[in-house]
């Protein structure tokens, strides 16, 4: 990169422009594809989901497409027509873009109902485009309820909200409703490796595992620690230093503690606690990690809920191996066992007696839980008659 060149953030160079390119997301692109080619597009949209998985993405490349002239045959925006241009240049006066959060009042609604008479420049449709709508007053809500309702034909309303049940009902009884999944430790990782390689950054797959994991199902937070990676490690991300730039437990040291817990050896449980604390970890985070560890060794048991096990692809194999060795009872005592300790590690006063209690207490379901044989019952046989009670 040049040095006169302005660094523009990875969430906002590489945002999705089509359809195509939306990570993680098909099931609601390939719907509103549908819906544009068969000219069936409902007046309001509501985008609900958790952060960053690409709700106001959405909505702008559905109000481009929209109003597109000359769309491809894969229901894309040309990119070459007039309305798209404006677009691209973040000039076109046909999409208005309103934050619900700062706008949020019966006077802004008002004001927003007076204009959509006015029909659009160019193009199809004027869409307006609410961010975070759930953020509107009750009162802003009830004057909005008409004009959402029986809109002009050229009006578009795309709602997006992080918080759908804030809603009234009323509002979502007028809206088609599109909720957006978590995206994917895999989806994530592949998008975080499309990057790394135009821009040349050098990188080990385990750490965009990490980065993806840590995300928790939102692009846009990977995204921002993938930069904070590439300016730490001088584009070069390496396993080892994802995780300790980003303060993550190494996910071996839970499988480490689970094969002590199942040998009944608290010594060495302890001493790599010890370990773990030595390196600036708290208690109240090993919890954490060490219940979803033990969550994911149960659902691993089960093939039917296999498939809820959201971990990395060479993390797979050893969760599987080692739910085989674990019986079902061990795991859901020693769940038992960390949530206890989760909610009592707030109030205790010996924060470290309290993890090591928990630790020795899991050590010890083995020896509770172990068959064992049964005491031998001595069956007392029958007793021959003495002599004088023969004679008698």
């Amino acid at each position: 990169m040049s040095v006169n060149t302005p660094y523009i953030v990875s969430a906002r160079k590489y945002r999705p422009a089509t359809f195509e390119s939306v990570v993680g997301q098909r099931h609601i692109t390939s719907t509103l594809q549908n819906a544009i080619a068969s000219n069936q597009l409902a007046q309001a949209f509501l985008f609900c989901g958790p952060r960053g998985v690409g709700k106001t993405t959405c909505a702008r490349i559905l109000a481009k497409t929209i109003n597109c002239t000359n769309r491809t045959s894969e229901i894309e925006a040309c990119n070459d027509c007039e309305s798209c241009t404006s677009f691209n240049k973040n000039a076109s006066l046909n999409i208005i873009e309103l934050d619900a959060a700062s706008n949020n009042s019966v006077d802004d609604i008002r004001e927003l109902v007076q204009q959509i008479n006015v029909p659009p420049m160019n193009g199809k449709y004027k869409v307006y485009i609410i961010d975070e709508v759930h953020m509107l007053s009750t009162a802003a809500f009830n004057a909005f309820l008409k004009t959402l309702e029986e809109p002009p034909k050229f009006v578009k309303f795309i709602l997006a909200t992080t918080e759908k049940h804030k809603i009234l009902p009323t509002i979502l009884s007028r809206c088609q409703i599109f909720d957006f999944h978590r995206i994917t430790i895999k989806d994530i990782s592949d998008h975080l490796e499309y990057i790394c390689n135009k821009e040349n950054v050098s990188f080990e797959k385990s750490a965009l595992d990490v980065i993806a994991e840590k995300a928790d199902g939102g692009l846009r937070d990977a995204l921002s620690m993938f930069d904070l990676m590439v300016s730490f490690t001088s584009s070069n991300l390496t396993y080892q230093s994802v995780i300790e730039s980003l303060n993550i437990l190494d996910y071996d040291y839970f499988f480490r503690f689970v094969d002590n817990m199942l040998a009944t050896d608290i010594s060495s449980t302890l001493i790599l606690f010890d370990e773990v604390l030595s390196k600036g970890f708290q208690g109240d985070i090993f919890i954490d990690g060490l219940s979803k560890h033990l969550r994911n060794l149960l659902i691993s048991k089960d093939t039917q809920t296999i498939h809820l096990l959201n971990v990395p692809d060479n993390a797979k194999q050893r969760y599987f191996e080692q739910c085989q060795k674990c019986q079902m009872l061990f795991l859901l005592r020693a769940l038992d066992f960390a949530n206890t300790s989760a909610m009592e590690y707030r109030t205790a006063n010996n924060k470290r007696l309290c993890v090591e209690l928990m630790l020795m207490k899991m050590c010890n379901i083995m020896n509770k839980i172990a068959p064992k044989n049964p005491p031998q019952t001595q069956i007392s046989q029958p007793q021959e008659p003495t002599a004088e009670k023969k004679t008698l």
